[in-house]
């Protein structure tokens, strides 16, 4: 799928920061603390094979779904938290927030409104 490169409100690299042992645990790595916004045409819904962190793993209030994918060919996961899952979070299920274990931005020389292409694994 192809969508557009947006920035975001910013609040994950908190979450990713408070969490950092937690995303380490669940994905095998360390990831950059931010993630890269996409605005796809359409929602979408997440493939059901996901690593989740539950909101009682976390001591967040809301969980969070993740999934393997390919930004640009670039190995990568695509999170969602379960509010925007659910329509009453910040994000509606048109955009896509990718993390890696590095910025995105400068590692695939984005701005906002690129054009990248996203595959989930």
């Amino acid at each position: 799928m192809q969508g557009k490169v947006k920035t975001g409100i910013g609040n994950l690299t908190y979450w990713m920061v408070k969490l950092k042992d937690i995303y380490v645990q669940k994905l095998g790595r360390e990831m950059y603390p931010g993630s890269l916004n996409i605005e796809l045409p359409e929602p979408i819904d997440f493939p059901q094979s996901k690593i989740r962190i539950e909101p009682c793993e976390s001591a967040n209030t809301v969980g969070v779904s993740i999934t393997k994918c390919t930004i640009n060919g670039h190995s990568a996961f695509a999170l969602r938290t379960d509010k925007n899952d659910s329509g009453s979070g910040d994000h509606p299920k048109t955009i896509l927030e990718i993390i890696s274990e590095v910025r995105l931005r400068d590692h695939l020389d984005l701005k906002d409104s690129d054009i990248v292409e996203v595959i989930f694994d």
